[in-house]
């Protein structure tokens, strides 16, 4: 609830495990109307793979975490797992990126993989395998930077991320994405 006076800040919720091989199906519209049940301000979603933009006032990251985790449970009725970013946040994930990240879409596909505390980033990279000439990882801020030429695409070891236990600990968006959201906050 908003508590008038209070000061605010904007939050991306990246919703980890919906809309994916029709499991945790979620209508957006649906998304929006539970944030906005719980007194969270100006909701905006992004596509269908759970990216949901929010004012709310300024509290612990961890507390506004299990909150929308246990509010999506509640309503949806499946194990949330939620990455909470500010803006601020967003935007160092973005002005960190290697440089040339995302420089070139026509060759390169980029990924900003976001990590769930207390996931470190350089703990994750202990997991993270690359294949030499066809994929790059780069430790951040609480993200992995990871590219992979999209002619050997199916030759990447991104897929082999997605079977490691480290994984149920971090939610991936492409570049493009990551990029829209930080536009949309602003």
């Amino acid at each position: 609830m908003t508590v008038p006076g209070a000061s605010s800040e904007t939050w991306l919720a990246l919703l980890r495990g919906i809309n994916v091989g029709g499991k945790n199906v979620i209508r957006m519209a649906d998304l929006r109307s539970c944030f906005e049940a719980e007194g969270f301000q100006d909701v905006v979603t992004y596509i269908q793979s759970g990216n949901v933009i929010f004012r709310a006032p300024v509290a612990a990251p961890s507390i506004l975490t299990t909150r929308i985790e246990e509010m999506l449970a509640s309503a949806f009725g499946y194990q949330a797992r939620v990455v909470l970013r500010s803006r601020d946040q967003l935007e160092a994930v973005v002005a960190g990126a290697p440089a040339g990240f995302g420089s070139q879409p026509d060759r390169y596909r980029y990924d900003a993989i976001f990590l769930m505390p207390p996931l470190t980033a350089s703990a994750a990279m202990e997991d993270v395998l690359v294949r030499p000439g066809v994929d790059g990882a780069w430790a951040g801020k609480e993200v992995l930077y990871f590219s992979r030429l999209i002619a050997q695409a199916s030759r990447s070891y991104l897929s082999r991320l997605v079977s490691m236990p480290v994984y149920q600990d971090m939610t991936i968006r492409n570049w493009n994405t990551t990029t829209r959201l930080l536009k949309l906050m602003s």
